[in-house]
Order: C-alpha cells, then structure tokens, then sequence
C-alpha cells in the first residue's frame, strides 16, 4: 500500500484551514509601495508631521528663530566652511609646487643616471 505523506495533497496546508483546498494560502496583505515608503498610513504620517511641525515652531518661535534666519545661517556657515576648505587646499597646492620644484629635476637627474649605468 503506497502512502502519501505529503499533507498539501491530503487537504492540510499550514497557515491554511483544514479543508482548505490545495494550495490555498493564507492571504497577508502587502502594504501598498506608497505606505512602505511612508512608514503608514498617509493620513496617520500627515498628522504626525502636523503635530511636530507645530511642536518645533513653537520651539523656535521661543528661541527667535526664523525660517529665514535660518537659512541664512546654514548658508553663511556652509559658506564659510568652503572658504576655510579652498584656503587650506591653495596652501597645500603651494606646497605641492614647491615640493615638485625641487623633487622633479632631483629625479629626473637621478633616472638619467640609472639610465647611463
């Protein structure tokens, strides 16, 4: 007598009920590509963008912050953080220049020599 040990072909599935036909599946619903990307329901991530927005405002409000004051900061010190950056790097390419014109014509007297050997 030959047996059949696989349970989809006896009308057991996991997950599924016991008389469920074969290859019924349990159905779990994928959330949607826009709720993935927003981490919920769009209503629910609206209201809680609302209520921390007006949260921080008034923080800033109580600090004296504006908007604009702000921007204008972020810009005045990423400006600023540019300038330090190209001012370091125009010393380091004088540096560069002054190394070159002493190690160049050094190596390049040293690989005539290696070459007349």
């Amino acid at each position: 007598m030959l047996v059949d040990h696989d349970r989809r072909r006896q009308g057991y599935q996991q997950g599924a009920p016991p008389n469920a036909p074969y290859g019924a599946e349990t159905y779990r619903s994928r959330p949607s590509a826009l709720r993935r990307f927003l981490g919920g329901s769009p209503a629910g991530v609206f209201l809680r963008l609302l209520f921390l927005s007006v949260l921080v405002g008034a923080f800033m409000s109580m600090l004296g912050l504006t908007p604009g004051r702000l921007f204008w900061h972020v810009y005045d010190s990423a400006r600023a953080l540019i300038d330090v950056g190209l001012a370091s790097l125009h010393d380091f390419g004088g540096w560069i220049l002054a190394g070159a014109i002493v190690v160049v014509p050094l190596w390049l007297i040293a690989r005539l020599f290696a070459v007349s050997r």
